[in-house]
């Protein structure tokens, strides 16, 4: 636990704490997941902070596990490239995502189905008050923040090869993405309901693709967030330059201490400037003239 990073590590806690508690509750007579788990918009039950709440409930340990396990695999490599605030703001934020999307097929399915003019519905053999069945479309579960946390890994590292069980070839990581995308599209229109809100898991995806997307464009709309250790790397590279730059001045004898000329001058101005902007816009950036500069001052000191 102590290789996890800090923000990967409390979401897992948090959730592992929250499945025993549901447990733990439930013998003595409290239902967490009518309390906390998202409830349709038009239901009785519903509640504004459920759309946070539903995120840390599980119905079963292999609905806890397969989560946890993708958020340990993908979110210790996210977390580290963008920082834990970025982090936590992407996977909060995608997984309020998700809880809207959901709501929004919900309530497609509540207008063609025709809900609103029915006192009473029919399940089976079971009559039961409208009001009383829409309190049952309830959502839990982290699956539509995971389903983020993997399409930002695909879009980061898209040529990254991975060993998914039970293929027995390496994957990359794009083609893993749109797979699981294609497979919850397919199930999303399986004329069998299978009880798993697809939706939702689509609907962090698109989120998360928002965001990213948004992210990429203006790249300085994140720096609330705090570096990451992308930035900070970048940041350390100008800071030798900087002390190596002042430790020749001061090894030079005195009656050469004098104005550098101008040369050398204006190619540190452009070093800093090519720093600046990896700092700021990332490596990818840098145009091919730009990333020689770089790679030739980095040859000569």
């Amino acid at each position: 636990m102590n290789s996890i990073p800090t923000m990967t590590k409390n979401l897992l806690i948090v959730n592992f704490l929250a499945f025993v508690a549901t447990w733990v509750f439930e013998m003595r007579g409290i239902n967490l997941t009518s309390l906390l788990g998202l409830h349709f918009f038009l239901a009785k039950d519903f509640h504004i902070y459920q759309f946070i709440s539903y995120m840390f409930l599980h119905g079963s340990f292999s609905h806890i596990f397969f989560n946890m396990f993708a958020l340990w695999m993908f979110g210790t490599v996210i977390e580290r490239v963008w920082g834990p605030k970025k982090f936590l703001f992407y996977y909060i934020s995608c997984g309020i995502g998700a809880g809207l999307i959901q709501e929004v097929a919900q309530y497609g399915t509540y207008v063609a189905e025709g809900l609103e003019t029915y006192e009473y519905v029919r399940i089976g053999t079971t009559q039961m008050a409208t009001a009383d069945y829409l309190n049952l479309w309830t959502t839990i579960g982290a699956s539509g923040a995971v389903y983020a946390i993997l399409l930002a890994f695909g879009m980061i590292f898209p040529n990254e090869r991975l060993f998914i069980i039970p293929f027995p070839f390496p994957i990359k990581a794009k083609w893993l993405v749109i797979g699981y995308i294609a497979l919850e599209a397919f199930s999303l229109f399986s004329p069998t309901p299978d009880g798993v809100a697809h939706m939702a898991h689509l609907g962090g995806m698109l989120f998360g693709f928002i965001m990213i997307r948004y992210w990429k464009k203006h790249p300085g709309s994140s720096a609330r967030f705090g570096r990451s250790k992308g930035q900070e790397f970048f940041d350390n590279m100008k800071r030798r330059f900087d002390e190596r730059k002042q430790t020749s001045y001061r090894q030079q004898p005195e009656q050469h201490q004098e104005t550098p000329p101008k040369p050398k001058r204006e190619n540190q101005e452009e070093i800093d400037a090519i720093l600046d902007k990896i700092r700021k816009s990332g490596y990818d950036s840098l145009t091919k003239e730009e990333k020689k500069k770089l790679f030739d001052q980095s040859k000569g000191n």
